[in-house]
C-alpha cells in the first residue's frame, strides 16, 4: 500500500518526507501498533538508531518475548544466527 501526501502538507508540517515516516513510526510504536523492528524499518532507520530517537524523547521501549521471537527468527532467516 502506497500513501501519497502532497508537498503543501510537508511544507505546511514543516518536515522533510524521512522526518514525517519517523513521526509516524513514533506515534505508532508509542501506541503499540507497530514493534521496535516494524517501527525502525517504517522509519528507515536502523534499530539502534530509532531507539536513540525514542530515548531522546523519554519513550520508553516495550520489548516483549514475541518481539524477541520474532528478532530470532529474522536473525536465523539471515544466517546470522
Amino acid at each position: 500500500m502506497s500513501i501519497l501526501i502532497s508537498d503543501d502538507i510537508l511544507q505546511s508540517a514543516r518536515l522533510t518526507e524521512e522526518e514525517l515516516k519517523q513521526e509516524i513510526a513514533v506515534l505508532l510504536f508509542q501506541k503499540e501498533k507497530l514493534t521496535l523492528a516494524q517501527a525502525s524499518r517504517f522509519a528507515g532507520m536502523p534499530r539502534l538508531q530509532f531507539q536513540h530517537l525514542l530515548a531522546s524523547r523519554k519513550i520508553p521501549v516495550h520489548y516483549d518475548i514475541a518481539e524477541f521471537e520474532e528478532d530470532l527468527k529474522t536473525l536465523k532467516e539471515s544466517g546470522r544466527l
